[in-house]
């Protein structure tokens, strides 16, 4: 390799956490053919043990976050799991395909720059501050989670425009198709417990009955 040459890109880390054996040789023969370096976990302790212990881009695993493969697959039990801090929600059984789908899209959104965002913006008693990547209300930092700050700066950036459920899957969360989940609504409600005075009737974050969402800050 001469000096000029870039260095080649180490393949993406992903750790499963899943009990079930055969799923488990499936998905790990199937993610390292696709040029993902894969180490798995039969245990929740365990897995937990090998993400404080080593660097990974992406995990994968049943029942808890980040993007959840489990058998349940009541609408309850989808929101419970996006509140508790999962990008999405893949319910058994699925498509190989969709899986491979949703991890190229979380790799996307997470190399993705908020396009067009600079400075700051203002609304009621909130101040988004898009270069430090914070949130401030009534002058206190709020905790958002990265895919919270960025549907947030989405909502901002097209103010005023009709934002339909596919396509802030599409341009937030990086799916290129629709798949069947409320994660898109679930953080919405987030965004508002967290920024309305009164999430219930939210001055900013409005929904459109039927169609999607428009920010009206």
């Amino acid at each position: 390799m001469s000096a000029l040459e870039p260095a080649p890109l180490a393949p993406r880390r992903i750790l499963l956490v899943e009990d079930e054996p055969s799923l488990v040789v499936t998905l790990v023969d199937r993610l390292a053919g696709e040029g993902y370096q894969v180490e798995s976990a039969r245990t929740g302790e365990r897995g937990l043990a090998r993400a404080q212990g080593g660097s990974f881009d992406l995990i994968l695993l049943d029942v808890m976050p980040i993007l959840m493969l489990t058998a349940r697959g009541q609408v309850v039990d989808r929101v419970v799991g996006l509140k508790l801090g999962a990008d999405d929600y893949l319910a058994k059984p699925f498509e190989m395909v969709e899986l491979l789908a949703r991890i190229e899209a979380l790799f996307r959104r997470a190399r993705a720059p908020l396009a067009g965002a600079a400075g700051t913006y203002a609304f009621g008693d909130v101040r988004v501050d898009f270069r430090r990547g914070e949130v401030y209300r009534g002058g206190k930092v709020v905790p958002l989670s990265a895919l919270e700050f960025k549907l947030l700066a989405f909502l901002i950036q097209n103010r005023g425009a009709l934002l339909t459920r596919n396509e802030l899957l599409d341009k937030v969360w990086g799916y290129q198709s629709t798949p069947a989940t409320r994660t898109v609504d679930v953080h919405v409600a987030g965004l508002r417990q967290k920024l309305e005075r009164r999430p219930s009737r939210p001055e900013y974050i409005l929904t459109v009955h039927r169609r999607g969402y428009r920010f009206a800050g």
